[in-house]
């Protein structure tokens, strides 16, 4: 019998670099999802084929197989999860499986975590193993980890808990996810900016060190715990710090239905991101600029930077307008080819309707 399993990208509103310090996020789950059909099989082999990616994977059902080592490259995704899933309890039951996916990859919109979420609940259902949303995420952030990206959970957990019309307010130390309507006359906006990133060649993991070293010489379990004052002359800190209450500040601000504000910690946000992270790139600058200058409330960079996308906020009558206007100017400023987005909160991931 065939399965089919769906999982959604994700746009995060605020709260970047602020997972893996054990801080807060406030993204929202998107309706653009990676769907994953398969059906088990009886020779200890997982293979997948790829609608939108070149080449196919055949990996041992055991984990075996080392990630870094498989190619083509989506598939060591595939292999770091059935390693991450074998130690969990899963048995090693092979399955056949093709993966679809309107999530753009290198956009800054979770396409990996949809990947992973999507095939971890078909790996999952096939290998009689059942686990909790929280560990399901942790599952398939440690693939991540297993291809040398050292990624927070914001993406995966997201992925899996997202509510349709609502964000959601994610404690990245206990899990806990608190959903925060979004009110109607928000209007988001996220337009790529034509430069595709690659976290594992950027300088992501760097970022993260930095962060980790600052939080061990302060003798804090995570920046997290760190106060303003302990921060000051520290600007990658200084942003983890400054970040983590512009999340809880702006879901304060959506429950109060308060654009204006949402509009500014945005602002603030990408001043940070820019200046004390350095994750902004001249492209993403000017793209910012370019939804502002076109009547955006406020915008942003989304993401781990060095590429991807920008967020905007908007009404929602106004949205569309602005969108197309600054993609077009951005077009004609940097020669790079946009692509619009007006994504709407989804729920999380889970089956569809299995086919016999």
């Amino acid at each position: 019998m065939t399965s089919a399993f769906r999982a959604p990208g994700r746009v995060n509103l605020i709260g970047d670099h602020t997972d893996y310090n054990d801080g807060f996020v406030l993204p929202f789950a998107i309706d653009l999802e990676c769907v994953v059909r398969s059906a088990p099989n009886d020779d200890g082999l997982v293979r997948l084929r790829s609608r939108e990616l070149e080449g196919e994977v055949e990996l041992p059902a055991d984990g075996t197989a080392d990630p870094l080592t498989v190619e083509p490259a989506w598939g060591r995704y595939a292999a770091g999860l059935l390693r991450s899933l074998g130690e969990r309890g899963r048995a090693p039951v092979g399955i056949d499986g093709t993966v679809e996916s309107t999530v753009p990859p290198g956009s800054g919109l979770s396409s990996s975590a949809a990947f992973e979420v999507s095939l971890a609940l078909a790996l999952c259902s096939a290998g009689g193993l059942e686990l909790l949303p929280g560990e399901l995420a942790r599952a398939c952030q440690e693939a991540d980890h297993a291809m040398g990206v050292p990624a927070g959970i914001m993406d995966q957990l997201t992925s899996v808990a997202g509510r349709r019309g609502h964000a959601l307010l994610i404690d990245c130390r206990t899990l806990d996810v608190r959903p925060i309507p979004l009110p109607p006359d928000l209007g988001v906006i996220v337009i790529h900016s034509g430069m595709p990133r690659a976290l594992a060649q950027s300088e992501y993991a760097e970022r993260r060190r930095a962060c980790e070293a600052v939080a061990a010489r302060l003798d804090l379990a995570a920046l997290r715990d760190a106060t303003p004052e302990q921060v000051a002359d520290e600007p990658r800190a200084r942003h983890v710090v400054s970040e983590n209450q512009r999340v809880l500040a702006a879901a304060d601000a959506l429950q109060a239905g308060d654009l204006e504000m949402l509009a500014r910690l945005l602002r603030e946000s990408h001043a940070s991101l820019r200046d004390d992270f350095e994750v902004s790139t001249p492209e993403l600058d000017a793209l910012v600029g370019e939804l502002e200058a076109a009547g955006a409330l406020g915008a942003r960079l989304t993401g781990a930077g060095f590429g991807g996308c920008v967020l905007a906020v908007a009404r929602t009558g106004d949205a569309e307008q602005i969108a197309n206007e600054a993609a077009a100017r951005y077009r004609a400023a940097t020669g790079r080819e946009p692509v619009v987005f007006l994504p709407h909160a989804a729920d999380g991931a889970g089956p569809l309707d299995n086919d016999p």
